[in-house]
């Protein structure tokens, strides 16, 4: 009986030890890489290169000097196909100093489909591999980011935009 007892005071220790030393071991630094940086106001935006629905590419960095919408989008989304429109009338508006750009997240799709019936003119950018996507850590469809001339971060936006709102959050960059 002892014995028993020894054994099982033992294989608890042991248990106990083992889930110390895996919590422990998830308690590393926080890195340094600015992928792992949380995107907000005020933070540079990160850099990417995606390839248009017309076959052109695009790279955020040699958009600097420029006011940029970054949407990101599916043709599933409810929300998003109700904003479209008037993302599409934003850009008939805009000033040259503005661009619209829409990253949609499932190009297995049917997206020019989607394009035409919905006349959207602005740049559709296709996230094939999902890395703009994890890269700007978006976890709900419709979101936007409001990136000043300046290359940072200035809004995010989750959700479908009224019109009104995307004018006012563009007026408000640099």
């Amino acid at each position: 009986m002892a014995k028993k007892w020894i054994a099982s005071v033992l294989i608890l220790a042991l248990m106990a030890i083992a889930m110390f030393v895996s919590l422990d071991n998830k308690k590393e630094e926080p890195s340094k890489d600015a992928s792992a940086q949380i995107l907000e106001a005020g933070v540079k935006a990160p850099d990417f290169e995606l390839k248009t629905l017309k076959g052109d590419t695009v790279k955020l960095s040699e958009l600097k000097g420029k006011k940029v919408m970054l949407n990101f989008w599916a043709t599933w989304c409810a929300p998003c196909k109700k904003e479209m429109p008037d993302m599409q009338k934003l850009h008939e508006e805009a000033s040259e100093d503005l661009v619209i750009l829409a990253v949609n997240i499932d190009p297995q799709l049917d997206v020019q489909g989607f394009i035409d019936e919905n006349g959207i003119t602005f740049p559709i950018l296709l996230d094939e591999e999902d890395k703009v996507n994890q890269q700007y850590q978006v976890v709900s469809i419709p979101t936007s980011f409001f990136i000043d001339s300046n290359g940072v971060i200035q809004e995010k936006f989750i959700g479908a935009m009224p019109h009104d709102a995307m004018v006012q959050y563009v007026e408000d960059l640099q």
